[in-house]
């Protein structure tokens, strides 16, 4: 009778141990967990037709006050789509899945939806950036086609600590500092870095009449690094010669800006700018034509293979990322300002070696 009562206390406490781990999965499975999920979103071709609020077709370029053309194939832009927010976080079950994936990425909830910031303000600031990205693109486009296009420097906002509150105020125009003009952003942020925290005195435009202002700039940790700020953030507004509209409603940030340019070029001049192939891509893009780095290029890689891309323009500052991640059948060519990625569409265009164009590589250690 002893080795059943030992096989029945083994029994019961086999068990008692899956009942506990099957109630430690579960709790695990629905437990709230900091990541979120990145996986490819949705692709648009700049050269086609989005819907309105409505439901009706519109181009997602449209141009007035100039001849444009008839275009062919795709200038596909990529997204990349989020799963999960701060009210609510993807499971572990979820997150296995995505580890899995080599399409999805599990990265840290505040990396994209910092403290402190809620669903509806990131949103916001998105749909901000997408609107300078579309101004910068617009400005970047024309200019590559030798149209002059003026631009001035205008505040959007003033921070509550910064230290430009009560000096300076929304929609101020910035004109010189310390008499030296300022054409750009870029000039304005390298004189105040120049001035290491001395005053400045700036020539703004107010209500239409100019006067002088001094400030003098606070020091801040930007990224991990020390720099002088004037605690306010800066718009380009551009006089534009024709009017180009760009219409995409429901995606934000700044990454679609470099195929947007290339997408006006294309609608404003004779011929296909891709010679009717498929061709997709991302970066930010400056109004001189600097192409920049963008986040999800993974996700964005996968979505322009799913989407049926044979190319893929990926910014040179996302190259360590691309290596060895680029989807079967897809064909990565390195970008770092617009006049590269208008030269790898006049080669893929012209059937031209494409293999001989830039390519992102692993770096040397």
């Amino acid at each position: 009778m002893t080795p059943t009562r030992v096989r029945s206390r083994s029994a019961t406490i086999g068990v008692t141990a899956l009942i506990v781990a099957l109630v430690g999965l579960l709790v695990i499975t629905f437990l709230p967990l900091p990541y979120v999920i990145q996986q490819p979103g949705p692709v648009y071709n700049t050269l086609g037709e989005v819907e309105d609020k409505d439901g009706a077709k519109t181009p997602l370029i449209a141009v007035s006050g100039a001849q444009t053309y008839e275009t062919g194939g795709a200038l596909d832009l990529t997204t990349v789509q989020v799963v999960g927010n701060r009210e609510r976080t993807p499971s572990w079950m979820e997150l296995i899945s995505a580890w899995l994936d080599p399409s999805r990425a599990v990265v840290p909830l505040d990396a994209v939806f910092p403290q402190g910031v809620t669903t509806e303000q990131r949103n916001q600031q998105n749909q901000v950036l997408m609107v300078n990205s579309q101004q910068e693109a617009t400005a970047a486009a024309l200019r590559e086609l030798g149209y002059e296009v003026p631009v001035t420097i205008e505040v959007d906002a003033v921070t509550d600590d910064g230290a430009a509150k009560g000096i300076l105020q929304r929609d101020d125009r910035i004109v010189a500092v310390d008499g030296t003009a300022v054409a750009d952003v870029d000039a304005l942020r390298a004189l105040i870095k120049d001035s290491a925290g001395a005053p400045l005195s700036l020539t703004i435009e107010r209500d239409g009449a100019t006067q002088q202002v001094t400030v003098t700039p606070k020091q801040q940790e930007v990224d991990g690094e020390a720099t002088w700020l004037l605690g306010v953030t800066l718009r380009h507004e551009y006089s534009f010669p024709i009017d180009v509209r760009l219409r995409l409603d429901d995606v934000g940030g700044p990454s679609a800006g470099m195929m947007f340019a290339l997408g006006i070029i294309d609608v404003l001049t004779p011929g296909e700018l891709n010679g009717g192939q498929q061709v997709a891509g991302t970066g930010t893009i400056a109004a001189d034509g600097a192409v920049g780095p963008i986040g999800g290029i993974r996700q964005k890689l996968y979505g322009a293979r799913n989407a049926g891309a044979d190319y893929f323009l990926a910014p040179g500052a996302n190259c360590d990322e691309v290596v060895g991640h680029v989807p079967d059948g897809l064909t990565v060519i390195r970008t770092d300002k617009l006049s590269d990625s208008l030269t790898a569409l006049k080669t893929i265009a012209d059937h031209g070696d494409v293999g001989a164009l830039p390519t992102c590589a692993a770096s040397r250690g």
